[in-house]
């Protein structure tokens, strides 16, 4: 898609996707769109994709940080979850599918109606979060 009228077009189709209960407003859109210009843009977005699914490597600068995070290590530190509802990404749960994973204090809250773009879509929640993380 070499056209950047076209793929601005099909970046907001795809923010409608994800986030179908975001009345985002044009003026938004527009000071995201902009990156989507990037002559560069689909191809970092397409390696993403690709090594988020294992079909190529990341850069070996990262392998130790990737090994230490593949062992899973428990994270101590108090630690809030926040699971968006409409997330297509991330299918919200009660967060005990990876609970285990937390040793210190922990809190799981899902957020109905919200997709992918959690800070954009609910605001005082995500802010209301990350006060109440301070106090866990």
């Amino acid at each position: 898609m070499e056209n950047p009228t076209e793929r601005i077009a099909l970046c907001r189709y795809v923010w409608t996707l994800v986030s179908p209960n975001w009345a985002f407003d044009d003026a938004t859109y527009q000071r995201t769109a902009e990156a989507f210009t990037n002559p560069d843009y689909a191809a970092v977005v397409l390696f993403n994709y690709r090594w988020r699914i294992g079909l190529v490597e990341g850069e070996r600068r990262y392998d130790r940080y990737e090994r230490q995070l593949s062992a899973q290590p428990p994270i101590s530190v108090p630690t809030l979850a926040l699971d968006a509802a409409l997330d297509p990404f991330t299918p919200p749960g009660d967060g005990s599918a990876y609970r285990h994973h937390f040793t210190g204090r922990y809190d799981h809250r899902t957020l109905a109606n919200v997709g992918h773009n959690v800070p954009q879509e609910a605001p005082s929640a995500f802010a209301q979060a990350i006060v109440d993380a301070d106090h866990l």
